[in-house]
């Protein structure tokens, strides 16, 4: 959508996962109080029908779909379903992610890793390949916002795995926001810092295909004592957020103005302006390069 047209929601449909709460609620309630029919589509079953009541309370149309992210079957299968009940599909919200457990490099569980990337990552590219067609398919235009966070653009240390991606998820945005535009299908990248949000208990809902991975009750005790004070704190860091409801109104505005990036936190900008300082620097270094300076000038492959 072109940031110099009005944009209009109401009427049109979106399907957001990890929708029974957090983020994925808050948008799921704010674009269905814009006129928006709302597909919430979760992993926790229980939760699912509770956001869905909820917001039929709130005069919303809205449809529950089951979905764990991480198998693409089950995302074709949902959005079979947003097509019979509302015959349209205008907005994908790749919202659905986990952060894993903190933890020193040498201490990675290669098992959490796999977690991780399956949910963050392919579950983001699951949902953009099986939305992409039924978006272009009406001629209307649409979205698609992918939900990475401020660890996307600064990684966190002890929270490589996180950290790597959301980076994935910013570079995919960057790539498909090109490729979808002639389409008119805007791409955005949502990235916030800390949300309100149960983000830091992503492992009650670990599939049974990743509990080959040590569970918290099967660590050592000095391991046991390592992580709760690792999730005590990212609890601490969690609570002391933005609401959920507060960034789903930034995404509006954001949205509204065309933004390629969706930031909710403008503090964090020093953070960001100091990874630029430091690329430039290093391209100012190759530039002074004998080796690679006769480089300078050369056309860019196009983009």
């Amino acid at each position: 959508m072109s940031k110099n047209e009005a944009i209009t929601y109401s009427g049109k449909t979106a399907l957001i996962s990890g929708a029974a709460g957090g983020i994925g609620f808050a948008l799921a309630k704010e674009f269905g109080e814009l006129g928006m029919n709302v597909v919430i589509a979760d992993i926790d079953e229980a939760a699912l029908e509770n956001a869905k009541q909820q917001l039929e309370l709130l005069n919303i149309n809205v449809l529950a779909c089951q979905l764990d992210v991480t198998e693409y079957a089950q995302w074709q299968a949902c959005i079979e379903q947003t097509i019979a009940t509302f015959g349209k599909l205008h907005m994908v919200v790749n919202n659905a992610g986990v952060g894993g457990v903190p933890g020193k490099i040498e201490q990675t569980d290669h098992d959490i890793w796999r977690w991780v990337i399956d949910v963050n990552l392919m579950g983001v590219l699951y949902g953009t390949q099986a939305a992409t067609p039924e978006i272009k398919r009406h001629g209307e235009g649409g979205w698609i916002i992918n939900v990475a966070s401020m660890a996307g653009m600064m990684g966190v240390p002890y929270a490589s795995s996180y950290s790597a991606t959301k980076a994935a998820v910013v570079s995919m945005t960057e790539s498909w926001s090109v490729e979808l535009k002639p389409h008119n299908i805007h791409v955005a990248a949502l990235c916030p810092a800390f949300v309100k949000t149960r983000i830091h208990e992503s492992l009650r809902n670990k599939q049974d295909k990743y509990k080959s991975a040590k569970e918290l009750k099967e660590f050592t005790p000095e391991e046991k004592e390592r992580y709760k004070k690792s999730f005590g704190q990212a609890a601490a860091f969690v609570e002391s957020g933005i609401p959920a409801d507060l960034l789903a109104k930034r995404v509006v505005e954001a949205l509204d103005s065309g933004q390629q990036y969706i930031f909710t936190h403008p503090n964090y900008k020093e953070a960001t302006d100091y990874r630029a300082a430091l690329i430039s620097k290093a391209f100012n270094d190759a530039e002074q390069s004998n080796l690679v300076k006769h480089l300078i000038g050369d056309d860019m492959v196009s983009l």
